[in-house]
């Protein structure tokens, strides 16, 4: 049974996942932050963080549910990151 709580865990991660990359090719397309929401990036960041120092607390560190986990943090990371790079390109226009 705990095979499949983490079985659903992985299929939340991935839908949740398949907006980030998206996400990041609007923003690079784009070249703006309009649109953008950083304390709503900040805050699905910190909830990812969360998970992941939940897990490691837990000791439940099984490898293929942190990756998703892991994953979710970096995309999420990425698009925060090129949030400031333009933001701070608009604010020198």
């Amino acid at each position: 049974m705990h095979q499949i709580g983490q079985i659903f865990e992985i299929l939340m991660m991935v839908a949740f996942g398949f907006s980030w990359p998206n996400n990041i090719a609007t923003t690079l397309k784009n070249k703006s932050t309009k649109g953008k929401s950083l304390p709503f990036l900040l805050l699905i960041d910190t909830g990812y963080l969360c998970g992941i120092v939940g897990k490691i607390l837990t000791l439940n560190l099984v490898w293929y549910v942190m990756f998703f986990y892991v994953l979710n943090f970096i995309m999420v990371t990425t698009d925060i990151c090129l949030y400031f790079y333009y933001y701070l390109k608009e604010k020198k226009q």
